[in-house]
């Protein structure tokens, strides 16, 4: 039932932004109004019950129906200020192109957004796949504390009394709907299943308005999310020696033709490694492609009105997504000098700088109040991305395969507007190139898939062209070689990705056992929202994942690439768990410890001090091999 509720909350945000997007694109086509409906939607949904939660100090089920009647309001506003027309028809050519283009990339994120988000078993396991085995639980753990504790703006749970610095607002959205009572499982898909949704059609949108052709906007948007380099060729290659290695390429992990590190392959697939488990990308490229539709639109079709809008989803953007919003500054900040080298009227000059301004004052607070207080350290100087094995050149050739080795000559004969759009997302190649944006170098490649998009795009034009001036007018026989070695480049750019899709379609992994399960169920019903817990550090930690209470140190994979510093605390858990005679005291004092948790992580990676415990605490749980013990009953 509170699912239900759920879904209905969600509907009536889609129903305002849809009415704001009617007023914004009155004169466009369906379409669009209905893409930008849910793009207003879920920007909505994403700040207003944040916005109302830094305000009160408390992100608490209030925030959610004030937020609620925030966008309510807003829409009638729009609607009985500005009358615009709510009509909804397609085109039917238009529709089916559209839907070709989304729906079955959209389909395919789904079955893997449900097999891959803590599905239960019948034991009552939870299982994920291959590329939510890592990140998932550190996102779960926002979410569940965010909604449980209410600390608004929140606090680490992995390391209590420390301000989130992440962009957090892409777990709040789940944080929304889990506390309004659907399961935490919902929670974390229905939102992610509408931003994946408004990706696939930002990515066809922008492409389709750019390209100008249907046909080729349509390949350029399988290029960019199924596309990928010659990966695929190690597999079969190696074969021949090692029979099974086929094989391991669905069972291993991390052994695709997409992300094989120990070959050089680090060019993921955006489906399975970016949109599915990285819920900060998929956040903020559901805004981005539709900041670049807007941006396109007031810089080379001179609609300046859409500089506007612009600014403020602009603005919007860093604490959902920072590279997002980073990406965006930096191809604006090209097409505004190339609009002043091209001496564009003062006017449109002037409207470009607003909606820099407008952007710029939005962000700022969340820059300086959040993103730069937790990455000041992390700028790095560093070379050639993530490539530590081979030549420059070879290593983007067998990662980014044809679109390559097709960009220089797509760039040398296309038109000449192609290459200033993709002057913006050059110089973010440049900076990706150069500099290290953050403590784990594979993450720059969040910046360098822009540029990826408008290659693909460039790519996709090229080829086209190219095969429509080789069939037409020509003899049959060279129209069939033609066909044939199209349809041998075709398999070739998407095989690697096809096959890494099919690796996460059969991947399963248990992420948190099913007696964790029920303990994680008795710590919500038993004790405090803001209690913490002395558990081991492991990252699938039950505690922190499904209950929302704190632990005293979380795990470095997620701390030490936040930027945390967490080595006194980690450094502290196995003298508490193994010499509690001597530390338990003081460093229950320090670290505010309400609870004792002794699980299978716990039993396997320290020796610990039952007797103590037993001697000095209240047991006040006991099932299936876990102990739960309560210090403030002691």
């Amino acid at each position: 039932m509170m699912n239900v509720i759920a879904v209905l909350y969600l509907g009536i945000y889609l129903l305002s932004g849809y009415a704001i997007s009617c007023w914004v694109f009155r004169t466009d086509r369906p379409l669009v109004r209905l893409w930008f409906g849910g793009v207003f939607a879920l920007a909505m949904l994403l700040w207003f019950p944040a916005l109302i939660s830094f305000l009160s100090g408390q992100f608490s089920p209030a925030s959610q129906w004030l937020a609620l009647a925030l966008s309510i309001g807003f829409a009638f506003w729009v609607y009985f200020q500005k009358r615009p027309s709510l009509k909804l028809s397609c085109n039917g050519k238009e529709c089916l192109w559209a839907a070709a283009a989304v729906l079955p990339l959209w389909l395919i994120s789904l079955y893997l957004l449900s097999t891959h988000t803590i599905w239960q078993d019948a034991a009552g396991a939870l299982h994920v796949g291959q590329s939510t085995y890592g990140d998932l639980a550190m996102h779960l753990g926002f979410i569940t504390s965010i909604a449980e504790q209410r600390t608004f703006p929140p606090m680490y749970s992995l390391c209590p009394d420390t301000p989130v610095g992440y962009p957090f607002l892409s777990d709040s959205i789940s944080s929304t709907f889990y506390q309004l009572g659907a399961t935490l499982r919902f929670s974390t898909m229905l939102p992610a299943a509408l931003a994946l949704l408004l990706v696939f059609s930002g990515v066809y949108g922008l492409s389709k308005r750019w390209l100008k052709d249907r046909k080729t906007a349509l390949f350029a948007s399988y290029l960019f999310s199924l596309g990928g380099g010659f990966g695929f060729a190690y597999f079969f290659d190696l074969s021949k020696a090692e029979p099974g290695k086929l094989q391991n390429l669905f069972t291993a992990f991390y052994e695709t033709p997409t992300n094989f590190v120990q070959n050089g392959l680090r060019w993921v697939n955006p489906i399975a490694d970016m949109l599915i488990p990285q819920r900060a990308t998929l956040f903020g490229w559901a805004l981005l492609f539709a900041c670049l539709y807007l941006l396109y639109r007031a810089v080379f079709e001179k609609e300046t009105r859409f500089f506007y809008p612009l600014g403020v989803l602009a603005g919007a953007l860093p604490l959902v997504h920072t590279h997002s919003f980073l990406a965006l500054g930096i191809i604006s900040a090209v097409y505004l000098l190339l609009s002043v080298f091209q001496m564009e009227s003062w006017s449109r000059i002037r409207e470009f700088l607003l909606y820099g301004l407008i952007a710029i004052l939005l962000a700022a607070p969340q820059l300086f109040g959040f993103t730069f207080k937790q990455s000041e350290s992390f700028l790095t100087l560093h070379f050639n991305w993530a490539n530590v094995s081979d030549s420059y050149f070879w290593f983007y050739i067998k990662n980014w395969g044809w679109m390559f080795l097709l960009l220089l000559p797509a760039l040398f004969s296309l038109d000449r507007q192609d290459r200033e759009i993709f002057a913006g997302p050059a110089l973010i190649w440049v900076f990706v190139e150069l500099i290290q944006f953050q403590p784990n170098t594979y993450d720059n490649n969040k910046l360098l898939f822009v540029t990826f998009f408008f290659a693909c795009g460039l790519t996709a034009k090229y080829l086209i062209q190219l095969y429509r001036k080789l069939t037409e007018d020509v003899p049959a026989l060279n129209r069939i070689g033609t066909c044939i070695l199209a349809a041998v480049m075709t398999v070739s750019l998407f095989l690697s990705g096809v096959l890494t899709l099919g690796r996460e379609a059969v991947s399963d992994y248990e992420l948190i056992s099913s007696v964790e399960t029920k303990a994680a169920t008795f710590i919500r019903e038993n004790t405090e929202p803001d209690g913490t817990f002395l558990t081991y550090n492991n990252h699938n930690n039950a505690v922190a994942s499904l209950t929302g209470r704190n632990i005293v140190c979380g795990s470095g994979t997620f701390l030490f690439f936040h930027g945390i510093n967490y080595f006194e605390r980690e450094a502290a858990l196995p003298l508490i768990f193994e010499q509690p005679s001597l530390y338990f005291d003081a460093m229950q004092k320090r670290y505010g410890i309400d609870y004792v948790y002794i699980g299978p992580y716990e039993k396997h990676n320290y020796a610990i001090d039952y007797a103590y415990f037993a001697d000095n605490l209240e047991l006040i749980y006991d099932q299936n091999g876990i102990l739960i013990y309560d210090i403030g009953k002691s």
